[in-house]
């Protein structure tokens, strides 16, 4: 389910004081693959409910380039909202996640293991309010930029 931004901050303390421990990842989730799915699940299994940030198009382009995304934000919030493991999504268009994360105040904010809290600029926002930075595994060789070089070749 897609939660607009301005509701976003509201309904994460409504799901809070119903004592629901609130995990939040973001990214781009550009095309779905295995990895992906793997790391949601992990991410999931760190409380009661996944809320998942992604990012717009728009700032998919300043990331990832021209070319990207390959799928518009709507149907990448459909079909990462149809996994079992992602409860909601918000959009966010900043060029990093912590204005949202600031709104979600999430009690373990997650992201994969290529980051280390020096390297992870929302980090310091999650310990300012006590929440916990969790970092998972990526799967090796799953990427969507793998998955684009093989389609190109």
């Amino acid at each position: 389910m897609i939660i607009e931004r301005k509701d976003i901050e509201k309904f994460a303390e409504i799901l809070r004081k119903g004592g629901q421990k609130v995990v939040f990842t973001n990214g781009c989730f550009d095309i779905l693959h295995a990895g992906h799915v793997t790391y949601l699940e992990a991410a999931k299994a760190q409380g009661d409910v996944l809320i998942l940030g992604l990012n717009t198009d728009e700032s998919v382009r300043r990331l990832k380039g021209p070319e990207r995304p390959i799928n518009g934000e709507q149907d990448r919030a459909k079909v990462v909202g149809a996994l079992k493991a992602v409860d909601y999504v918000v959009f966010f268009g900043e060029q990093t996640a912590e204005a949202v994360i600031a709104e979600v105040k999430p009690d373990v904010y997650v992201k994969g293991g290529d980051y280390t809290l020096d390297t992870l600029p929302e980090a310091k926002i999650v310990q300012s309010y006590g929440g916990r930075v969790a970092f998972i595994d990526m799967v090796e060789g799953r990427s969507t930029t793998n998955i684009i070089k093989k389609i190109k070749s």
